[in-house]
């Protein structure tokens, strides 16, 4: 008996042994393999772009939005709804109604000597005061319309110089500049106009375009009703869109320039009898508070 405990302690002895020779093996194993662990997201999330913000759309240019484009002749662009639906959350104050139980027509990107006068007409047919947001270039280019606009009791807003959608991703010196070139071409046709609303082509609003407009004396200007008329739907789709989502208080974006805007001329036709009867329209106030 004293002989077999002899080799069964010793056949332990050798099976610990091995076992410890085994288990430092596997150790200097893994230690020469490379740790293939990801890295552990820092909790930023970045792209080949660099990171984009609520106010930077991640398409195209900062503060682009499809369909529209900075670098386009106010001519060719106008696409002011392009796709959009702008949250309270990215206006950055920018009124979108008219606080109050009256209607705003709204026209961007003019004065167009194709359109305007057609709109105006219109206008003046139906004993409606409307705002209409002048681009720069175009005020400087038909100061004739600018003077006619507002002796036909309308009220400017600044609506750029060159239909500008990034421009509230530029620097604030650089908005500034623009804003206040807008506003010399402006009150060069009318030197005693006032000047106290804002629109951001294609509604890409950020703070600094925001603060720079309240800055120069100047409200920023949104809509709630955006038939978008700059796509070309038709007159008809644009007097059923109007005419369904009007409601009291509605801000209605409309175009007198930017491209073909006969479609929008023809639903004005059917808009303003529909719109006079009811609700009392006005244009937005020169003295907003």
């Amino acid at each position: 008996m004293t002989g077999g405990n002899s080799t069964a302690r010793a056949a332990g002895i050798v099976t610990l042994v091995v076992a410890g020779l085994l288990g430092s093996a596997y150790v200097l194993g893994r230690s020469l393999v490379p740790d293939q662990t990801p890295p552990r997201s820092a909790g930023v999330t970045t792209n080949a772009d660099g990171p984009h913000y609520a106010d930077q759309p991640s398409v195209g240019e900062p503060g682009a939005t499809p369909g529209a484009s900075s670098s386009a002749s106010p001519v060719e662009t106008g696409q002011d709804g392009s796709g959009r639906d702008a949250g309270g959350d990215k206006l950055f104050g920018a009124h979108s109604t008219t606080g109050t139980p009256r209607l705003a027509l709204t026209f961007d990107d003019g004065p167009d000597p194709r359109y305007t006068p057609q709109v105006l007409a219109l206008l003046r047919e139906y004993d409606v005061r409307a705002t209409f947001c002048v681009v720069g270039e175009n005020a400087q280019n038909h100061p004739d319309l600018v003077q006619s606009i507002v002796d036909d009791g309308h009220t400017l807003c600044n609506h750029s110089w060159h239909h500008d959608v990034g421009l509230g991703a530029r620097s604030a010196d650089a908005i500034r500049s623009d804003l206040l070139r807008t506003n010399a071409a402006i009150r060069a046709a009318v030197p005693n106009a006032p000047i106290v609303w804002y629109r951001q082509p294609g509604g890409a609003w950020t703070y600094p375009v925001v603060s720079v407009a309240r800055q120069l004396g100047m409200t920023p200007l949104h809509w709630s009703v955006d038939p978008s008329d700059w796509d070309l739907p038709g007159a008809s789709k644009i007097t059923a869109t109007v005419l369904s989502q009007a409601e009291p208080g509605s801000v209605v974006l409309l175009h007198d320039a930017g491209g073909d805007r006969q479609g929008t001329v023809d639903a004005l036709r059917q808009i303003l009898p529909d719109l006079t009867a009811r609700f009392e329209l006005e244009a937005l106030p020169t003295d907003p508070t």
